[in-house]
């Protein structure tokens, strides 16, 4: 091949030069494809030949992001080739790379250039955990959930767990204690409302209602870990002071008031504002712009004008 047509065959990416190298390989079917696809081997294979992994734990993928890695295809080819097992002469199913998988088929390729290795079903479910495992947008939470189910439906330990995904047995441990958080707490660290380190800090204490109390403070005061893992160490050595569980009750109130005043105004659609002193008075305030605003909160609140 001369220096020009190997530019042009990188240029178009990995797939175009396995297509010379499949072109030239005898014995092939009606598709373009060898007969024999060899374990360990790489081949160009057709899409509408591969199906997706049954035990593939992700779900949703970013549209807008498996757009642009269907433009970036479109333009450069595949860089890195997926992982396939055969499960029929010219059937195939996904071991990793669905997310290229699917931005081949929206950049309009025919083929996609992948490894073809053997594995079961229990290894298949493994391979896709792990691999899901090492995802750089996952949160503490889908991280802990996908250590738990490798050990429970790959029947692994925390010290082979821990080899398989590369962590020590101290890492996938404090992973996996989140998981004994309230869901409150643990919806929290999923949708990033708190950090891991708050979590992480809030696991030592044993009380439930406690935790949640201080999760509330965290919320309403925006505390740092380093403020919560020294309230939690002076709930858990005892030596709370009395400032501090008023101040912990006062936190819990002033969260459901803000909790209140979000609902308050998602309802009314204006900013309402709702003051509680400590004796539990308080006022709740309404703004209107105008008299079609005002008619339209007294009808909210299902309230006529007298004539």
């Amino acid at each position: 091949m001369s220096q020009k047509g190997k530019r042009n065959a990188l240029g178009r990416g990995l797939g175009a030069l396995l297509e010379d190298s499949v072109a030239s390989r005898p014995n092939q079917n009606n598709l373009g494809m060898p007969e024999e696809f060899r374990p360990g081997g790489m081949y160009s294979v057709p899409l509408d030949s591969i199906e997706v992994n049954p035990f593939q734990p992700r779900t949703d993928f970013d549209e807008e992001a498996l757009e642009e890695l269907a433009q970036s295809i479109a333009l450069q080819g595949i860089i890195q080739p997926i992982t396939l097992r055969r499960i029929d002469t010219n059937r195939f199913q996904i071991i990793s790379g669905e997310r290229r998988f699917q931005a081949s088929k929206k950049a309009g390729l025919e083929k996609i250039p992948a490894y073809i290795r053997e594995a079961n079903d229990q290894e298949m479910l493994e391979l896709a955990l792990i691999e899901n495992i090492q995802r750089e947008d996952l949160n503490a939470i889908e991280i802990a959930l996908t250590y738990q189910r490798l050990m429970t439906d790959c029947q692994l330990k925390q010290e082979e767990l821990g080899e398989r995904v590369g962590k020590k047995r101290s890492t996938v441990n404090n992973y996996m204690r989140l998981l004994k958080l309230p869901p409150e707490i643990q919806v929290a660290v999923r949708d990033k409302q708190i950090s891991m380190g708050h979590a992480r800090a809030l696991i030592n204490i044993d009380n439930i209602d406690l935790q949640l109390t201080i999760f509330k403070k965290i919320l309403a005061e925006d505390l740092s870990v380093r403020k919560v893992e020294q309230l939690v160490r002076e709930v858990v050595s005892g030596k709370q002071k009395k400032d501090s569980k008023n101040s912990l009750l006062d936190a819990e109130k002033q969260y459901t008031i803000q909790h209140l005043q979000r609902n308050l105004a998602s309802h009314f659609g204006t900013r309402v504002t709702v003051k509680c002193n400590q004796n539990d008075k308080g006022e709740i305030k309404i703004p209107f712009m105008n008299t079609e605003d005002f008619n339209r909160i007294l009808e909210l609140l299902k309230l006529n004008i007298p004539s």
